[in-house]
């Protein structure tokens, strides 16, 4: 009976553990108090970190030269619209970007900054890694993109921010421009081929249309010499208007696409609507001394209960063996 009772004592319900607690208040107690001054003395030797946020929202993919040449184009294009979710994921690429990251390392010296040794074994790697840990961007629930910076110097934080904000435009227009140029370039020459081409064959026009004129006045009253030479100007005259006709249509195509290719190589439009600049923090964001404390408390005492149950039930199982 008593080894029965020994067997099941430390099978708890809730009403059986308030009450081994209680039996065991003072140990907690002490487990408890060593935590908290232990948490309260790691808390104040973290170095305090400061949280910086630039909230913006992607602009529209509509072609500004298709928004300029709108009486030419048909449907809606609106280069000043807000973008959808897919122009904030794109967004958010170029904020992952090693253009920028590089940049934000170069102007701000992070290694140093984040004191990572030139000896270290795998320097770039750990300078990676703190930049990712640091530097973080997001897609919020409105389908804007947050760009959050932590730093143990607040001013730091928010430059950084505000100048990864900046280069967002400065990597687009950068992306966009190169191959933009390339386009240019191609429709510049098909265009200007196009042009000369449709000169050509004006001044073979009005050359021909002069030596009509001649024919017309040397002939004067032989009606046979009359005939013969405007239909041999008409053989020619009627294809080469059909081919004026024709390149004079491609010109006009053509001067379209290169009006509309110039612009977007000039434009250097902003991608980003920015809702809110990042400016220095007051208060800092890391370490939240009462969360470190709670927790490290909560998480000791837990562990303390679990380990002076085990060795409750290890001493109840040994006095069984020795009763035996």
């Amino acid at each position: 009976m008593e080894h029965n009772k020994q067997q099941t004592g430390y099978n708890f319900n809730s009403v059986d553990l308030l009450i081994y607690i209680w039996k065991k208040r003072a140990i907690l107690i002490g487990v408890g108090l060593l935590a908290g001054i232990v948490s309260i003395v790691i808390s104040l030797l973290i170095t305090p970190m400061f949280q910086s946020t630039v909230i913006m929202f992607p602009t529209s993919n509509a072609s500004v030269s298709r928004d300029l040449l709108s009486q030419v184009y048909s449907g809606n294009q609106n280069v000043h619209g807000f973008g959808e979710e897919e122009q904030a994921e794109q967004l958010l690429q170029i904020l992952n970007s090693e253009p920028i990251r590089g940049r934000i390392i170069e102007k701000y010296n992070l290694r140093e900054h984040y004191e990572i040794e030139a000896e270290a074994k795998y320097p770039m790697t750990e300078l990676y890694a703190q930049y990712r840990s640091n530097i973080n961007f997001r897609l919020t629930e409105f389908m804007s993109v947050e760009i959050a910076v932590m730093d143990k110097d607040p001013e730091y934080a928010a430059n950084i921010a505000n100048d990864i904000s900046d280069l967002v435009d400065t990597v687009y227009n950068g992306m966009k421009k190169e191959r933009a140029l390339e386009a240019f370039r191609l429709v510049e020459r098909e265009y200007t081929e196009a042009a000369m081409k449709l000169n050509v064959l004006r001044d073979s026009m009005d050359l021909l249309s002069k030596q009509v004129s001649d024919n017309l006045q040397s002939s004067g009253n032989q009606n046979n010499k009359l005939i013969k030479s405007l239909s041999e100007s008409a053989a020619l005259y009627l294809p080469m208007m059909s081919m004026l006709r024709s390149e004079a249509q491609l010109v006009s195509e053509l001067s379209l696409k290169y009006k509309e290719a110039r612009l977007e190589a000039e434009q250097n439009l902003s991608h980003k609507f920015v809702v809110e600049k990042a400016y220095p923090s007051e208060k800092k964001a890391y370490p939240k001394k009462s969360m470190i404390v709670i927790v490290s408390t909560l998480a000791s005492l837990l562990f303390a209960l679990i380990v002076l149950i085990i060795i409750d039930n290890i001493r109840a199982r040994v006095a069984i063996q020795e009763e035996k």
